[in-house]
């Protein structure tokens, strides 16, 4: 059976999707941006923005049950990849003992025209 994830700790989706879903003992989450639970985009540096969607991310993860030690995948979007090396010293942060796997790509544009959007699935607890 599915079950659908929805917190009010991460931007609500802002079109005909989900912040997540849960399957059995996976979660999908949606691609998360850097915009605030209240809807307002940090504009900011590729830093700042990363640190936004990791917010959200943990959000997203908490009420499903799961946690950033659980991801199995992410998935990043960039606008630009010569910010990679930025984005992933925060990215190191937030997985730094854990690693999961990754793919990381760049992409002519992204929702809102923010610099970066990550999607993960994690193991439910």
């Amino acid at each position: 059976m599915m079950r659908k994830v929805d917190t009010k700790k991460a931007p609500a989706a802002i079109g005909p999707y989900c912040q997540g879903i849960v399957i059995d003992r996976l979660f999908f989450s949606s691609g998360q941006i850097p915009l605030t639970p209240e809807g307002e985009m940090v504009n900011g540096s590729i830093e700042e923005q990363t640190h936004q969607v990791f917010s959200n991310l943990k959000a997203v993860l908490e009420e499903a049950g799961a946690s950033l030690q659980t991801v199995v995948k992410a998935t990043v979007f960039l606008k630009d990849m010569n910010t990679f090396a930025a984005f992933n010293e925060v990215y190191a942060e937030y997985f730094s003992e854990h690693k999961p796997a990754r793919s990381c790509v760049e992409v002519a544009r992204l929702p809102k025209d923010v610099l970066v959007e990550i999607e993960v699935i994690a193991s439910v607890n």
